[in-house]
């Protein structure tokens, strides 16, 4: 048929001639957890941590999975992945980044499902609210190898675990393409989705200022080299996490007392 305008197209339009598929975000909600204080004259060691909620249907019933929704027909992705975030930590204009378009053929045995993946940086702190009753903090800890990761989650009650078999796709950016193995516990993709966005903040963190997302106002400059430390999972030596961290504090006129130590001085980051 030969149209004469637009208009007329759309009156005859037809949508289902084609496949109908559905569309989720799903959140990756990234902070730093403190552990219990083993000796008052050390900092309370650091836990990397991610918010993951426990699912009460199927598919995947008893499973963890990422907070996410389904997109509604009248907002964006964006849109969504604020109200999933807002419904499950209560907070509001938060670090908030796309991560990555997922779309295996498999991922959702309900039907055809494409996710787009958002990663969030909070500090704990300002959880002042319940979370979510089925939400947990999971601390992360990665054990890497050349070609293959382990994943190990600990929210102190439950052991989850993954591992990830990495093939390196383009030699020039380094990028790899991850298979998912050994994963009894997560559902849907969230595995792949979750050691994504490890490695994005990985990979960030020490060329943006993305780690004070998760930071308090105010720091000592020990507390700050925890972070990177935990996240990057390797020490740091102190000149020269100094010299990287050095444009981007400030000395403030606070100090922090107590724990057994000599009062330390607080810092805080410039681009507050």
């Amino acid at each position: 048929m030969n149209y004469t305008s637009e208009e007329e197209f759309l009156k005859h339009y037809d949508a289902t001639q084609f496949d109908q598929l559905s569309m989720t975000t799903d959140i990756l909600i990234f902070s730093i957890s403190d552990g219990e204080q083993e000796n008052y004259r050390k900092l309370r060691k650091k836990y990397f941590s991610v918010l993951l909620l426990k699912r009460n249907q199927y598919p995947f019933k008893d499973k963890w999975c990422l907070p996410g929704s389904f997109l509604r027909i009248d907002e964006t992705l964006e849109e969504a992945s604020k109200r999933v975030l807002f419904t499950k930590t209560n907070l509001q204009h938060i670090y908030l980044e796309q991560l990555y378009t997922f779309s295996s053929l498999k991922r959702d045995p309900r039907t055809r499902v494409v996710s787009t993946a958002y990663m969030s940086l909070v500090d704990k702190n300002r959880l002042t609210d319940k979370l979510d009753p089925d939400a947990s903090w999971f601390h992360v800890n990665v054990l890497e190898s050349d070609n293959e990761a382990l994943v190990l989650l600990d929210n102190g009650t439950e052991q989850l675990k993954f591992r990830v078999q990495k093939e390196l796709a383009n030699v020039t950016t380094k990028q790899y393409h991850y298979q998912i193995q050994d994963n009894q516990d997560l559902a849907f993709d969230h595995a792949e989705v979750l050691y994504t966005g490890i490695e994005r903040l990985k990979n960030k963190i020490e060329y943006t200022d993305i780690v004070f997302h998760m930071m308090p106002e105010y720091f000592t400059l020990g507390e700050l080299q925890q972070v990177y430390e935990v996240i990057l999972d390797k020490k740091l030596l102190d000149p020269a996490f100094r010299r990287m961290i050095a444009s981007k504090v400030e000395k403030t006129k606070r100090v922090k007392t107590g724990g057994g130590h000599r009062p330390s001085a607080l810092f805080r980051y410039k681009g507050k």
